[in-house]
């Protein structure tokens, strides 16, 4: 649409006046009880860092761009995956790296500090706290289990941006509820999320579990039962490979893992490999389900359906993609 100079000013500063209306709507100061005491943030916040390994991500899809960002792993200098970038434009934040950093956080005059999904200790919030108040995890999730919809939910609180929060939890449950109606045989069939090396699966308690379940599938209990109540993950012993047996196996690679897989001895033992129902999830997609954000989880679905589809008709005939370019299947380890 070609606007005219005089109405392109008329429409911006509509779009201004709309924007400041929708912020004043959420009163400030805002309490958000945390596992380790309420935060209370007093205004909304101009300078946000995030601690958390994935709460950019949150950030940037409610709109908010962070001061800094904490890198979990990968090689862009940015600290983010593609996903995130698209979204950030030329905006370039901070990136901390490794272990929290109080003195570096302090220097950053943060306003709000986003602890969630940051394995932030209790000693850390308090001194955290002192320099900005600080979203650490809810209580009842440890420190990675709470869901993403939740995390959502509080940032857009903290932010003032709740409205905007809500609207994609909403447009994201309904694709997972669309995908739910039109897989009626996906409805309670297990599926596990595992890396390679020292075979480890994660739980219904963690974000990946829970993207599964949110598709209807469900971890298999002996999964949940080995991990323990209070942790996302559970080790597998290489000779007793049988709980990550399920319906549908991922093999999340985070790079340089096909060979790992395609070695493990008992591997040939398993129904999933007899039957064609591994998916190998190479370290794009393995890192859009590590994080499971509102920017990665479209990336997640669009790449992930099309191999969900093939590997949970069980038969060996039909070709999982990326499997033969990753040499695993059956007959190449």
């Amino acid at each position: 649409m070609d606007l005219k100079p005089a109405m392109r000013l008329a429409f911006a500063c509509l779009m201004v006046s709309l924007l400041a209306v929708a912020a004043a709507a959420q009163s400030f100061p805002v309490r958000l009880e945390t596992r380790f005491g309420d935060a209370t943030v007093p205004a909304k916040p101009r300078r946000i860092v995030s601690i958390s390994f994935i709460g950019h991500d949150f950030l940037l899809a409610l709109g908010e761009t962070p001061a800094a960002l904490r890198n979990w792993y990968g090689n862009d200098p940015s600290g983010v995956w593609p996903w995130a970038l698209e979204v950030m434009g030329e905006s370039r934040p901070a990136v901390l790296r490794g272990g929290i950093d109080i003195e570096a956080v302090a220097a950053l005059e943060p306003d709000l500090i986003a602890a969630q999904w940051s394995g932030i200790t209790e000693r850390e919030y308090a001194l955290l706290s002192r320099i900005a108040p600080t979203l650490a995890p809810p209580a009842g999730f440890g420190d990675y289990g709470t869901p993403w919809q939740l995390m959502l939910r509080r940032l857009g609180a903290a932010t003032g941006t709740t409205d905007r929060a809500e609207a994609v939890i909403a447009r994201i449950g309904k694709r997972f509820e669309e995908l739910r109606a039109s897989h009626p045989d996906w409805q309670g069939a297990s599926a596990a999320t595992v890396w390679a090396g020292q075979t480890g699966a994660f739980t219904s308690r963690d974000i990946r579990g829970r993207f599964l379940e949110d598709l209807g599938f469900q971890v298999p209990a002996e999964i949940n039962t080995a991990a323990g109540v209070n942790s996302f993950h559970a080790l597998i012993p290489a000779e007793a490979p049988a709980p990550i047996d399920a319906d549908v196996l991922i093999w999340l690679d985070y790079g340089g893992s096909a060979p790992e897989i395609a070695r493990m001895p008992l591997r040939p033992t398993l129904r999933a490999y007899r039957e064609g129902r591994e998916i190998h999830a190479d370290p794009l997609l393995a890192a859009a389900l590590s994080h499971s954000s509102p920017l990665s989880l479209d990336y997640a679905l669009d790449r992930l359906v099309p191999l969900l589809e093939a590997a949970a008709d069980g038969t060996p005939a039909t070709p999982v993609p990326g499997m033969a370019e990753a040499g695993l299947l059956p007959g190449e380890s």
